[in-house]
């Protein structure tokens, strides 16, 4: 029953993320045009900004087919890391993006190009139109995975952008001062910066297998400790496969009388139901391994 409802909230959220994506990179191509047309820096900023939530959406849709794909005698874990290593490139493009927009900015603060503020300010409004499209497609499937919901929260930050633009489009408008478009500009890019750092730092630490943000590894050490038959607990390690995947190895010293595998099962029932972390591996010992260690020499 379990499977079939993961299955199920795949394919819905695979589905959403198909109409999200077509959405979001036909708009692309349509505000690039817009942008080199008009003059607009700020509409060429928030088609940067478009990019990036259309790779996001691409990443989380490949995240959902590829890792569908069952583990092989090569890639025993499966293909779910492919979602961190596309997420890593994507951060690595946006820092690209963000600092030839800030340089492009200062070149149109000392010299003003043209800008035809009317239809950036129609493209901007579309773009205002598709991207509350794309949010309401996404809504539903948000709260059930942290995949669709970083391609939601994607998205909802591009709307911000859009609405940015239709600002300094109707500002140039009314008051003809052109300084408005690249100050905008350097504002879609400083907000598009913490973002892409945050995202790298977090690809980061699942590649280098760090401990999953929101678990606390001592909480963990010390809730395992409390299952009753447990003696005590080392070499624990967590880190997860892709962004919501954790996985737990652990070695469990059973206190004397106590039943291993009673125990263990306890253990793993603990982690699952407080932690949520289901992939576990527990190596149960009647003896600490490391007094073993130390008496014939090993360290």
């Amino acid at each position: 029953m379990g499977a079939g409802h993961d299955h199920g909230h795949a394919t819905s959220n695979a589905s959403a993320l198909s109409k999200a994506l077509a959405l979001t990179g036909t708009f692309l191509v349509v505000e690039v045009v817009a942008g080199v047309l008009t003059g607009s820096l700020a509409l060429i900023s928030d088609a940067a900004h478009m990019l990036t939530d259309t790779a996001g959406l691409a990443i989380a849709l490949a995240a959902i087919k590829i890792g569908q794909r069952p583990a092989d005698n090569r890639r025993t874990f499966g293909y779910r890391r492919f979602e961190i290593l596309a997420a890593a490139f994507n951060a690595i493009l946006l820092f690209a993006v963000a600092a030839y927009i800030l340089y492009e900015a200062y070149h149109r603060f000392l010299s003003p190009p043209i800008i035809q503020a009317v239809p950036m300010l129609v493209v901007a409004f579309i773009g205002l139109l598709v991207n509350f499209a794309a949010m309401r497609l996404l809504a539903d499937g948000k709260d059930s995975s942290l995949n669709v919901k970083g391609a939601y929260l994607e998205v909802w930050a591009d709307m911000l952008g859009s609405l940015g633009v239709m600002a300094a489009a109707a500002i140039i408008w009314l008051t003809d001062w052109k300084w408005v478009d690249p100050m905008v500009a350097v504002a879609i890019g400083l907000w598009v910066l913490p973002r892409t750092w945050q995202l790298f730092s977090e690809t980061l630490n699942v590649l280098l297998e760090g401990v999953p943000e929101g678990i606390d590894l001592d909480a963990v050490a010390t809730r395992l400790k409390a299952t009753s038959g447990v003696s005590d607990v080392h070499d624990l390690h967590i880190w997860a496969l892709s962004s919501n995947a954790p996985s737990l190895s652990a070695h469990m010293v059973i206190s004397d009388g106590a039943n291993a595998e009673t125990t263990r099962s306890a253990a793993a029932k603990t982690l699952s139901d407080e932690f949520m972390i289901t992939h576990v591996t527990i190596q149960t010992e009647l003896v600490d391994c490391r007094l073993e260690r130390d008496d014939h020499g090993l360290h």
